[in-house]
């Protein structure tokens, strides 16, 4: 009778144990049967804790619905946890898209990529168009938005026109490097050169790189550039001879300034470098001149191309002419 005791409690107790004890205890039993039997997981994701359903992670044919079916070799804890060897940071929004369809990213684009890693790793195929789709529009918003780089040092500018693929034209504006006073027209001569600035920067966005100098030695001056080297430069600033001193005349040759912009969609996306390109550039030079100013090229040196520089007026004699007046120049 003591024996017969003995067995049935020995039973009881292994029944007691079966019941306490989680429902896998290694990697095989997982392999082989999955969570399919199970109607909850716990997953333990570099730390984060997330209590879900399998119905939930078996929505798309993903890592995650893998684990689930005993597709893929995962650890479990003594506690029953699914312990997976990753960031979780964002795993809460992997979980949300799988839960919702739809989730809200976030906007930071360092954080958007770090998502789009996660679903890329999970293979959340769902998450991961969604990720490169809002990545795509941000991007476009970008391209539409004007941005006008500023100059801080010469090496900066070096580098930038350098490693820019797009013509560059830059304006270089310093209106207190002058030790001269200015004519009456010249601050409004100034202000229209730096409108027609910003209105080339909205007509040519995306074709041509704008920037702005306000740190160099020159008040008044534009330069364009094609393939990392100067093409033509165009100075608006003079020194006028009046009756008693000196004064610094700021001009506004609209239409030339707007010709060498034109110029320079040459050498839009490398088509100023075949031979067809630099003969109609050729064929455009100082002759071409649409406005009344006084053009001079610098001189080649190795084969290399020269640069136009066109001066709209020199040392002139007698201060605002009217319309029809000869300029006279001082050599």
């Amino acid at each position: 009778m003591s024996a017969e005791a003995s067995v049935g409690g020995d039973a009881a107790d292994s029944a007691q144990s079966a019941v306490s004890q989680p429902v896998f205890h290694n990697t095989d039993d997982l392999r082989n049967r999955g969570l399919l039997g199970s109607k909850y997981v716990k997953l333990n994701v570099g730390g984060f804790l997330h209590y879900t359903t399998v119905q939930t992670l078996s929505k798309e044919d993903s890592l995650l619905w893998s684990i689930c079916n005993g597709g893929t070799e995962v650890q479990i804890d003594s506690e029953g946890w699914v312990v997976l060897e990753r960031c979780g940071r964002h795993f809460g929004l992997v979980l949300n898209f799988l839960r919702d369809g739809s989730v809200p990213l976030p906007e930071d684009q360092r954080e958007l990529e770090e998502v789009l890693k996660e679903a890329q790793y999970y293979r959340v195929q769902g998450l991961i168009q969604h990720c490169l789709s809002v990545m795509q529009k941000q991007k476009d918003i970008f391209e539409t938005v004007c941005r006008i780089p500023m100059i801080t040092s010469a090496k900066e500018e070096q580098r930038m026109i350098a490693s820019c693929r797009k013509p560059v034209v830059k304006l270089q504006n310093n209106r207190g490097n002058n030790k001269y006073s200015y004519t009456s027209n010249s601050d409004d001569n100034l202000l229209k050169n730096i409108e027609l600035f910003d209105k080339l920067v909205l007509r040519f966005n995306g074709r041509v790189l704008f920037v702005k100098d306000v740190l160099g030695d020159e008040i008044c001056c534009w330069s364009f550039y094609g393939e990392g080297r100067k093409i033509a430069e165009v100075c608006c600033t003079s020194i006028v001879y009046a009756t008693e001193r000196k004064q610094t005349k700021v001009e506004f040759p609209e239409a030339r300034i707007f010709e060498e912009t034109l110029n320079i969609l040459i050498y839009e996306n490398g088509r100023g470098s075949g031979p067809g390109g630099l003969h109609l550039l050729d064929s455009r030079g100082s002759g071409s001149s649409i406005g009344g100013g006084h053009s001079e090229e610098e001189g080649a040196v190795g084969g290399e191309r020269r640069v136009r520089r066109i001066h709209v007026r020199r040392h002139i004699m007698h201060d605002e002419r009217g319309h029809g007046q000869q300029t006279v120049y001082k050599d």
